[in-house]
């Protein structure tokens, strides 16, 4: 049946595809079928294509232009509501104009000419089909033109300096294009150097450059400079004064400034009961309720009294209370001071609460293989603890799942249910004794401590889980790279009651010890540490964006040296236990690179590589099973689903109990997607997918799994397919269909399946976000 409604889909879009795009084209004009541009040049980088003023229909690939043809099938009869719905659907025909074709030009010949291109030429050739026009503008960019000298010829001398000594690499360079784009960017620059020396006044309309192109050798000589002030002075440099920060009062209006111990506002009846206070040349306006503390203001506050004004401290001012989640909204004025409004600036910052206390219900539907079950879960938090905005969190949660086909034969396929508690509170800096007292208090810094208790009971068994965890994360390059360390990460898993069919079906399965060691007692004490690091578009819309994630985790130190200490020995089959327990002892890191360009504001390449190790030693023979690699998936393999790829050339067997066998200590992954976007909402992908996970040991349930270099490519699985993804603005949902195009599972002789497409080598992923 699925199948049938898929053919009937295809067909019906088929038939739309296949209709006449021309059938309203009135006689004696053309539809604007196609337009394509060629220029003779390796360096024009803009989105040329938005300077075309007439754009051709939007079309799908394989489909044409469907929108139109949905017009199209309308009929003339507007007077008719189902004409005017089915034409709201479609897309009215474009119908080429030689006005808008002879601005295009124009428009391009200006954008090449900003580009270096100053003799640029563009010609534009017209064929026209039966009632088709396709527009073609040929450009001839000639030789461009290249900076030969870029000096600063400032008059201010203390601009000038400024200028020699702040360490931001100009735009411009000798032997770059005379780019208007560039140097509209240089003027940013400049900008962003006098803003944040002091100079709050000034603008990049400030900026100009004078250019010499008659050197006859196609190159110029450019000049920086500033515009003299309007009363001839030079430029006062600007100094922070008094700053007031009203902590916690709910209103917008700001209170007369004080000058010390309490007073009344008589104008604002809100503020009679306002306490002032002074600390650290900070005037801090209270209400009844502290809300916060003044070592936490502080700590987040870069408006210092008697420093030059900077964009950057009102920026990180901002930013960092806004982190805060006990502030709901930040608001910061500035005016010159009564003292000296020529050379101080007075900021009054405005700290308006959010709700301390946030409370959370929520019943969610689970949906896994065709099998019901539902989620409830309670939450409450707390967003002010101690007045620092320390985040206390608590979390009740259960969950019941009606597994459909169980049988007393099935011990896996029987309905379960699972009930726990998660709790954690966050500290908005570092706690960590003997740390140095600038790093301990940076306001990206927090610490963690959380604690969760799960309990999971089924027919066959019941399970509990308990983890503690200490992290620490902070951001640093003006947050471009984040950070975060588990300085203690503890998992223990243990099966205080288990059947004795399981017992003698799994936890004694001497054929299969993947799957015993994934039911027993574990205990895993990790410590780790993960980064990201993500570059700016900057700003140029067109520049390629790229990201490095990375993380390290060492398993089992603190447990041997908890072992060592009381003087534990290894066990019968050697290996040491703490609380009566094996503890894991394993090595893993992975690290992953995603790059994407961008050739217009609506087609972008990306692609990543991803790469992955763990290694078991010591107390452990093999990784735990919620530490290995698994491949398939929304953001793996496409062609796979999720846990049903390898490890190797091993074929799952499709079994309720196989994914145990599906996982590897080795994994690769490599994807290069090509995106479209038809609008605002809608983007289109076309993607290849490669990768597969290994062992790096020879297990005898994971026949053909074990990592061996002379092979190892043989087994690299390869997929390709399309998706569809609605950008939604805030949110970005995604449906990608990947088809296998090279399967290691299969005999040698038989992988190549490209050409052999089935239903049972699709796989469909819904996600949330780009895979990469």
């Amino acid at each position: 049946m699925r199948g049938l409604r898929l053919l009937l889909c295809i067909f019906l879009i088929l038939i739309i595809a296949a209709c006449s795009t021309t059938k309203n084209i009135p006689e004696g004009e053309y539809l604007l079928d196609a337009i394509n541009i060629k220029h003779d040049t390796k360096n024009a980088t803009s989105d040329l294509e938005s300077f075309v003023r007439q754009q051709p229909n939007g079309s799908l690939p394989l489909f044409g232009k469907v929108r139109l043809n949905i017009y199209n099938m309308a009929g003339q009869d507007t007077s008719k509501w189902i004409t005017r719905a089915v034409r709201k659907m479609g897309q009215a025909p474009v119908i080429y104009s030689a006005r808008s074709a002879a601005s295009s030009a124009t428009q391009l010949q200006k954008e090449m000419s900003n580009q270096g291109y100053l003799n640029a030429e563009v010609d534009t050739a017209l064929r026209a089909k039966g009632k088709k026009m396709t527009v073609t503008y040929n450009i001839k960019g000639g030789t461009p033109y290249l900076i030969r000298n870029y000096t600063y010829t400032i008059e201010d001398t203390t601009m000038a300096r400024i200028m020699k000594i702040v360490p931001l690499k100009p735009y411009l360079a000798k032997g770059d294009f005379y780019d208007m784009s560039m140097l509209e960017q240089e003027r940013g620059r400049v900008n962003l150097i006098m803003r944040n020396g002091g100079y709050y006044n000034f603008s990049k309309e400030f900026v100009y450059f004078k250019a010499d192109t008659t050197l006859n050798s196609h190159q110029v000589d450019l000049y920086m400079n500033i515009y003299p002030a309007k009363d001839s002075l030079p430029y006062p440099r600007l100094r922070w004064n008094k700053v007031t920060i009203v902590s916690g009062l709910n209103s917008l209006e700001t209170p007369d400034r004080p000058q010390g111990g309490n007073r009344r506002n008589r104008k604002n009846p809100y503020f009679r009961n306002a306490d002032t206070t002074q600390y650290n040349d900070i005037w801090i306006i209270r209400g009844q309720n502290k809300f916060l503390r003044s070592t936490s203001i502080r700590r987040n506050n870069y408006i210092k009294k008697g420093a030059l004004y900077s964009d950057r401290a009102l920026t990180k001012t901002y930013e960092s209370f806004n982190q805060m989640s006990a502030i709901k909204q930040v608001n910061i004025s500035t005016t010159p001071s009564s003292e000296d409004s020529t050379h101080l600036l007075d900021a009054t910052i405005l700290l308006t609460p959010a709700n301390a206390h946030w409370f959370k219900a929520s019943l969610d539907g689970t949906n896994s293989a065709g099998d019901i079950g539902v989620a409830p879960s309670l939450s409450y938090q707390h967003q002010n603890l101690f007045n620092g905005s320390e985040q206390l969190s608590i979390k009740l949660k259960g969950a019941y799942e009606f597994i459909s086909g169980g049988n007393e034969d099935d011990l896996l396929n029987q309905s379960f249910y699972e009930y726990g508690i998660e709790t954690g509170i966050t500290f908005p800096l570092f706690l960590v004794p003997f740390l140095k007292k600038s790093w301990r208090e940076m306001p990206t810094a927090t610490t963690r401590f959380s604690v969760g208790l799960n309990n999971q009971h089924r027919p066959e068994y019941t399970r509990e889980f308990f983890n503690m965890t200490v992290n620490y994360g902070w951001s640093s390059n003006n947050n471009r790279l984040l950070h975060s360390v588990d300085l203690f990460d503890i998992n223990y898993v243990r099966m205080p009651w288990v059947s004795a069919r399981f017992d003698s079906l799994f936890l004694n399965n001497v054929n299969n010890p993947l799957l015993r060691e994934s039911y027993k007692d574990q205990f895993i004490s990790r410590t780790s540490y993960s980064f990201t690091l993500v570059n700016g578009r900057r700003f140029n819309p067109l520049y390629p964006t790229y990201s490095i994630r990375g993380s390290l985790e060492v398993a089992g130190v603190l447990p041997r040296l908890i072992a060592a200490m009381n003087g534990d020995r290894p066990g019968e089959n050697g290996q040491r236990t703490i609380f009566g327990v094996a503890y894991a002892e394993y090595i893993k890191g992975n690290i992953d690179y995603a790059r994407t360009f961008y050739f217009s504001k609506r087609h972008s390449l990306a692609y990543h590589v991803g790469l992955g190790l763990a290694h078991p030693y010591g107390n452990s023979n093999i990784l735990p099973f919620e530490r290995r690699f698994f491949s398939g998936g929304a953001n793996s393999v496409r062609g796979w689903n999720t846990r049903r790829l390898g490890p190797g050339s091993y074929r799952g067997n499709n079994n309720s109990e196989d994914f145990v066998n599906q996982v590897g200590d080795m994994k690769l992954d490599i994807s290069i997607e090509n995106r479209h976007k038809i609008n605002s909402l809608l983007e289109l992908a076309e993607f290849i997918d490669a990768g597969n996970i290994w062992t790096l040991k020879k297990y005898e349930a994971q026949g053909g799994g074990q990592f061996q270099f002379s092979n190892f490519y043989r087994e690299i699985a390869v997929a390709y397919g399309a998706g569809i993804r609605f950008d939604l603005g805030f949110l970005l949902l995604r449906l990608d269909c990947g088809v296998r195009a090279y399967d290691p599972g299969l005999p040698q002789s038989d992988r190549f399946v490209l050409f052999q497409p089935r239903l049972s080598r699709m796989a469909l992923h819904f996600g949330i976000g780009y895979p990469f």
